[in-house]
């Protein structure tokens, strides 16, 4: 029999030796690649923004405003809030960690009482001037208060954008006030009869 040179001639039974130690090999030391096992490490505090599942989620939604426009937060709340107790938080501004986002509030401090009722599907909002004043509010500022009010609670239980927000102004009750709603996009808009 000829040899070819540089070949040595092996059995199968070799061969399948070597295929098993090198598999052996490999299986031992691949799957470590030099990582130790270590158990739960702290790293920071836990996630958030999930709600836990067979938890009752609670949130108040505000809005605000950014150089982009009018932006919504949520908040935790320990249970749905009226309209009043949701324009009480929106007065107060945005929190430091939503400063830092950016957030402001276009709503001006007020010399009276911003105040709001609800009836079936609407919410009465008293603001203590003319909105056309010196004091007055910008589109923005309507809007956040429009809108922070359409997502509190509200009787009647229709969406945030059919809610009516019905805007009073100097502190008066008027027997015609306009109604606004919010739109899908957070700005408020006239209702058309």
């Amino acid at each position: 029999m000829t040899r070819t040179p540089g070949r040595s001639r092996r059995s199968p039974h070799t061969a399948a030796a070597a295929l098993t130690a090198l598999s052996a090999l490999l299986l031992t030391t691949l799957p470590g690649c030099g990582i130790a096992s270590t158990g739960p490490v702290p790293a920071g505090e836990q996630a958030s923004g999930i709600q836990q599942p067979g938890t009752d989620a609670r949130s108040v939604r505000l809005y605000f405003a950014d150089p982009h426009g009018i932006r919504a937060v949520s908040r935790p709340a320990d249970r749905p809030l009226s309209p009043q107790k949701a324009l009480d938080l929106l007065l107060e501004g945005p929190t430091s960690a939503e400063r830092k986002r950016g957030l402001i509030s276009q709503v001006p401090p007020m010399a009276g009482r911003l105040t709001a009722t609800t009836a079936n599907g609407a919410v009465d909002i008293i603001i203590p001037f003319a909105i056309s004043s010196s004091e007055g509010l910008d589109v923005t500022a309507v809007s956040q208060i429009a809108c922070t009010a359409a997502h509190a609670e509200a009787p009647g239980a229709r969406p945030a954008t059919q809610v009516d927000i019905r805007i009073h102004e100097n502190n008066i009750r008027s027997p015609s006030p306009w109604t606004i709603r919010c739109a899908p996009n957070g700005y408020a808009r006239p209702v058309t009869s």
